[in-house]
């Protein structure tokens, strides 16, 4: 069951970074062709992207935090999976409140799903 759960976890990470690489690569284009549209001010134009593609960046990093963590546990090295939880609990609440505010749009089970994944990776008893 650990093996499942390490694994789990690792690809609840790998699905995080192809999330931020898409996020930011392909999700900002669509927004600021959106923006562009409306003929949104430049400078909001740019502090909105800062802000989305450090939102891309902060999702990378969570990735590759978690497959870390996993990688090392898989090797039989005795992690904290603290780090992972607060991850998974944050995915998982942004996504919720996301669906909740956008009519439920299933876009947002992006977040759920490897946050539930992750928690669900990082949650129960250790072996002995």
């Amino acid at each position: 069951m650990e093996r499942f759960r390490s694994i789990l976890g690792l690809v609840a990470g790998v699905l995080m970074m192809l999330s931020a690489a898409m996020h930011s690569l392909f999700g900002w284009k669509a927004v600021k062709s959106q923006l562009e549209l409306v003929h949104a001010p430049a400078d909001l134009v740019r502090a909105l992207g800062t802000g989305w593609n450090f939102g891309g960046a902060a999702m990378l990093a969570f990735g590759f935090i978690v497959v870390a963590l996993f990688t090392h546990r898989l090797k039989g090295s005795m992690v904290t999976l603290r780090p992972a939880i607060v991850i998974g609990t944050t995915y998982v609440a942004f996504g919720a409140g996301a669906l909740v505010v956008n009519d439920f749009d299933p876009f947002f089970l992006v977040f759920v799903v490897p946050g539930a994944m992750l928690l669900i990776a990082s949650i129960g008893r250790r072996p002995a």
